[in-house]
């Protein structure tokens, strides 16, 4: 099966378009998401829907896509019932449904619009994401490096075996946790992403500055193709940007929230005032220098449309300005 890189993507289209929420899009197919297992539930129940979601937002527009694995965790899977060698099996499953899809698009429409081949993103949420209590927003999980590393090194080696392009080690509060998934990604030879997870825009979301963590992270790690923030509040990602390119010419890769605000009162999502629309936010990322753009939770297909229509825009009045060194 041909392989996907991110510099291919960067080469065709300047500025890669990421997809969007997973958990957003199987619940609005009808998927149950609501368990400590969250969009890793589908990956047994319902499939179909996981394989749905990567057709969807390929069609538009999306350059990569993350695969259905975030919370697909040995651990976690086998509290709730699984053998360990299911467990293994169903996150391999994120890869396999990535890749059929994939396949199924690119025959059916992509080679014959030109499209870039998409790059499979295998997601790897951190150890607090496993915890199912907002740890992932906080770090400081209190547990030593040995215990990161062994929640850590098999969902990696399943996820590299099964064909993925790249490992998205994402939604990282922690410096510490990242420099242990980062040496077990380096350790497989693998092509790998990583993302933090950010509390304003200059800090990650355990307080080291997001420009110290680019900088240790730009030397010492040749297999580090991109570097970035997501599932962080749209407004602080501009920010985010300058801080990481004054550290780093790694390419940088944002996929914020899309920022609406939930009300339990009423259990509807609401954008805040003065919000701008997705799109904008966008653009004002692009002219910042991500490399590229997408969206994290709550974000949608339409999101991700507008993320491809901005994007072919500012790469065609900026053709000849847009590039980017380190992939």
């Amino acid at each position: 099966m041909k392989k996907a890189t991110i510099k291919d993507v960067l080469d065709k289209n300047k500025i890669m378009v990421i997809d969007g929420s997973m958990a957003t899009a199987l619940e609005a197919l009808g998927a149950d998401t609501n368990s400590s297992l969250w969009t890793a539930a589908a990956l047994a129940a319902q499939p179909e829907l996981v394989k749905q979601v990567h057709l969807d937002y390929f069609r538009a527009g999306a350059d990569c896509g993350i695969t259905c694995s975030y919370q697909a965790t040995i651990p976690g899977l086998i509290a709730h019932g699984y053998t360990r060698e299911q467990a293994e099996a169903l996150i391999a499953d994120s890869v396999r449904l990535f890749l059929e899809a994939r396949e199924e698009w690119w025959e059916e429409e992509g080679r014959s619009q030109g499209r870039a081949y998409p790059v499979c993103l295998a997601g790897i949420g951190p150890y607090g994401a496993y915890l199912a209590d907002g740890s992932e927003y906080k770090g400081n999980y209190g547990v030593s490096d040995q215990v990161l590393r062994d929640f850590h090194r098999r969902r990696a080696e399943i996820l590299t075996d099964s064909g993925a392009d790249v490992l998205l080690i994402e939604t990282q509060p922690s410096m510490n946790e990242v420099r242990i998934a980062a040496e077990i990604a380096e350790d497989l030879g693998m092509d790998y992403w990583i993302s933090f997870s950010c509390r304003d825009g200059q800090r990650i979301n355990e307080g080291d500055l997001i420009r110290d963590c680019a900088a240790e992270l730009s030397d010492g790690y040749p297999g580090l193709k991109m570097i970035g923030v997501n599932c962080s509040k749209p407004e602080y990602i501009v920010s985010l940007i300058r801080e990481i390119k004054s550290a780093t010419d790694l390419p940088i890769g944002v996929y914020p929230n899309s920022g609406l605000v939930y009300d339990p009162a009423t259990k509807t999502w609401s954008a805040p005032e003065g919000q701008l629309d997705f799109g904008a936010y966008a653009l004002s990322y692009m002219k910042a220098g991500a490399a590229a753009v997408g969206g994290c939770c709550t974000t949608n297909a339409e999101n991700i449309r507008q993320v491809a229509d901005i994007r072919d825009k500012f790469v065609a009045m900026n053709a000849k300005t847009v590039t980017y060194k380190g992939v």
